[in-house]
């Protein structure tokens, strides 16, 4: 007999949405143990990653037009012709910095409870333009190739290890499918809702002045 699911309970409930998601994909508090083991390993190259994606961010000029746009915050900087900072060197920093902190927490997070759930959600909403944070909305098509990227990248570096064996890499790689995947969701959702002009209300929004391209 097929689980019955409420098919409106999944955009107001991201508990609910979170359990069918994971459920469904086989995502486990296993695959959770999995990528906190990963954090010792990806912590020290953690920049060099990051800089990965934003040169392939960068590689497209319609992507790399979102980091010329002034971000919340960045309204009264003056560029300085003495240390050669601009506002876009800046804020691109910024943005590093945000999805490097993400990345982290993903990897250290040991509990994905309610408010780690409504994280992951904001991270999908800032982004919108319905963000709240910033006037700077990223269209979906740039978030779809940016998380495959960021994938990717860690599929790479996973595989390089030689120290990690074949079985091992095996569950790594599946968790981090699942996360990726996970994370997706999230962003497809806050896409969604943002379209038909709903909002999440379930927990106090979490304050994210910047993200990945925000």
């Amino acid at each position: 007999m097929a689980e019955h699911i409420d098919r409106a309970r999944l955009n107001i409930d991201l508990s609910y949405r979170f359990k069918y998601v994971s459920k469904f994909i086989d995502f486990k508090q296993e695959d959770i143990k999995i990528l906190n083991t990963l954090e010792p390993i990806i912590n020290p190259i953690l920049p060099t990653l990051v800089e990965t994606v934003y040169k392939k961010l960068y590689s497209f000029d319609i992507t790399k037009q979102y980091f010329l746009m002034r971000n919340d915050g960045f309204e009264v900087f003056a560029p300085n012709k003495e240390t050669g900072l601009t506002l876009d060197s800046v804020q691109i920093d910024y943005r590093k910095d945000m999805l490097s902190v993400f990345l982290r927490r993903i990897l250290t997070q040991s509990d994905w409870n309610d408010s780690f759930l409504q994280y992951l959600s904001r991270v999908g909403e800032i982004h919108t333009n319905k963000g709240g944070a910033s006037s700077i909305s990223v269209d979906y098509i740039h978030i779809n190739a940016l998380i495959c990227t960021l994938e990717n990248t860690f599929i790479d570096t996973i595989w390089a290890v030689e120290s990690i064996d074949w079985g091992k890499k095996r569950e790594i790689l599946h968790a981090l499918s699942k996360f990726f995947w996970i994370q997706n969701d999230f962003f497809t959702m806050q896409y969604g809702l943002s379209i038909k002009e709903k909002h999440i209300s379930l927990v106090p929004k979490i304050n994210l002045s910047g993200c990945f391209f925000r």
